[in-house]
């Protein structure tokens, strides 16, 4: 993977991936990272899908100064596949995840798939004295599923090793979840600003974390925001009702298959 490489060290900073279009909490994270004292924010991608016209959260994240990489929606739009390289298999989320892409694809300008196209795959950074690499899915695969329940600390252990990182964090699945490795090193899903967890919140979330001592504290700070606002604007694009719905009531209707089964239990469906 081309990765961005920042020779700063930062003390405090704020990550979320899955932005999925929805530029109101998009712009309520920003604002509530800023206040909480970060120094950076930082999105790990999927800027598009889901949510409506997602040409709107371009300027946001330029404007606010937020360091995106690019994540597998980004990575099929700017160049124009087929669909999203999500990673599914179920013939239902893929037919939702198609439904997405085209509305995503036909609603973002050239302008911004030409600049989604220039994002690196990865970014490092220091946090204090700990090396942390940015990714996706994971350093290996953009698209990669690593879930808490099936996600073995030895498979980590060995990303850390082979990526010379001490930290490493990722999106992808829009779970948030954060383990503890050896010699004070960590892996964290920082969840995702475009939709709920699956938990029966409207709320979303996003990662703070901080440089303590020689190691690296993570915290998922729950996000509330103009959800309904989104909901109408939802409709009135046509986008589906499931989508709608998961917005309102803070339950996945769709994407449920990937779940593995102890994921799966939490959720309604």
């Amino acid at each position: 993977m081309l990765y961005a490489t920042s020779e700063q060290a930062y003390s405090r900073v704020a990550v979320f991936g899955g932005v999925y279009a929805n530029h109101r909490a998009l712009r309520a994270a920003i604002e509530d990272a800023r206040l909480r004292g970060a120094e950076a924010i930082f999105c790990l991608g999927d800027l598009g899908a889901f949510g409506p016209s997602p040409n709107r959260v371009f300027p946001l994240l330029i404007e606010s100064g937020v360091h995106s990489i690019r994540g597998n929606y980004d990575e099929s739009i700017s160049r124009g596949l087929e669909d999203c390289q999500c990673g599914y298999t179920d013939p239902r989320d893929n037919h939702f995840a198609r439904l997405s892409y085209r509305y995503t694809f036909a609603n973002t300008s050239q302008r911004w798939r030409d600049w989604m196209g220039r994002l690196p795959a990865g970014r490092r950074i220091r946090l204090g004295s700990s090396r942390l690499l940015m990714s996706h899915g994971s350093p290996r695969r953009t698209n990669e599923f690593l879930w808490e329940s099936t996600t073995p600390s030895h498979f980590l252990e060995k990303l850390c090793d082979d990526h010379d990182a001490d930290v490493i964090l990722a999106t992808h699945t829009g779970i948030p979840w954060a383990r503890r490795l050896s010699g004070d090193r960590l892996f964290a899903n920082v969840g995702a600003i475009g939709r709920p967890a699956n938990d029966g919140s409207p709320a979303v979330c996003y990662a703070m974390l901080w440089a303590d001592g020689g190691a690296v504290d993570v915290e998922s700070i729950p996000l509330h925001y103009d959800h309904e606002a989104l909901a109408m604007e939802m409709k009135a694009e046509r986008l589906p009702e499931e989508f709608i719905e998961t917005i309102l009531t803070g339950w996945w209707t769709t994407c449920n298959e990937i779940l593995p089964m102890k994921e799966r239990r939490r959720g309604r469906y």
